[in-house]
């Protein structure tokens, strides 16, 4: 259950990056993040009401407050980072280098809470981080140009660091942990609209992408909080990290994006890995 959850996670937070990236070269993306991030965090508190999870531990050993605000802050930082990253630089240098972010919560569920694999599910583990960080399309036949590398290096921090808040706040609940990541990025955004008091152009016809973005990224997240709570901790984040797969495939099937070898290769890596650490 918590791999088949993952993996949907991955799914979904593809979906949306491909749809929001789509968006983005039409609008400022600061104007789609900020938008989409509004409709998630609507879509967390009707969940809510409809659950009654505010009952959850809010603070203490586990609790979603703090740690849902703190991977709010560093979720958004890494897509500011993410994005600044990929205009000053190419992609196939910040994807790849930014989706290494999962080493970070996988070191935390090894070290930290202590997990434990066997050897056929490490190499599987190890299958899937290659086959995630191949799957983005790595290019360095043009060198690395030192900062679209360091804002991809800060990106995959941020987002490793959000991955391991995220994971302890749905201890106690993930529901409310998502919904108190929204609520930190809705100030936020609400913050950067105060200050530019524009929607970079949005309104009704883009309405319907944006909620399915917002919708999706919220369920992401919250199926990938669930899936820790349902096995190892450290599977759950490397099945979730494979999102760069479904960004992909999206581009090749309706933009018609030509992937590279080194693609197709991570891909067959990827799916090498989910196979190993699903049967075993």
């Amino acid at each position: 259950m918590a791999s088949f959850l993952a993996l949907l996670s991955s799914g979904l937070w593809g979906s949306a990056d491909y749809h929001a990236g789509k968006l983005s070269k039409k609008f400022p993306s600061i104007a789609v993040l900020a938008t989409s991030q509004a409709i998630g965090f609507i879509t967390g508190v009707i969940l809510v009401l409809l659950t009654g999870a505010w009952h959850a531990e809010a603070f203490g050993d586990g609790g979603y407050f703090i740690a849902g605000a703190c991977a709010g802050l560093c979720g958004y930082a890494g897509l500011m980072s993410l994005y600044a990253g990929l205009s000053t630089g190419r992609m196939g240098v910040v994807s790849p280098i930014s989706s290494l972010g999962a080493l970070i919560p996988l070191s935390y569920a090894l070290v930290i809470k202590g997990d434990q694999l066997s050897t056929i599910v490490s190499i599987g583990v190890a299958a899937a981080l290659i086959g995630g960080f191949l799957a983005s399309g790595p290019e360095v036949s043009q060198g690395l140009p030192l900062k679209p590398v360091l804002l991809a290096l800060s990106a995959a921090l941020f987002f490793g660091l959000a991955l391991v808040f995220m994971a302890i706040g749905s201890q106690s609940s993930a529901l409310m942990t998502m919904t108190m990541m929204r609520t930190t990025t809705l100030i936020i955004g609400i913050g950067i609209f105060a200050k530019f008091r524009t929607l970079g152009g949005l309104g009704k016809p883009e309405l319907p992408i944006l909620i399915f973005i917002g919708v999706a990224d919220f369920a992401a997240n919250l199926l990938l909080g669930v899936a820790t709570t349902k096995g190892l901790v450290s599977l759950a984040m490397v099945l979730g990290s494979l999102y760069p797969i479904a960004t992909a495939l999206l581009a090749y099937k309706f933009l018609h994006e030509r992937l590279h070898k080194v693609q197709y290769v991570g891909i067959a890596f990827a799916v090498v890995g989910v196979a190993i650490i699903s049967a075993f």
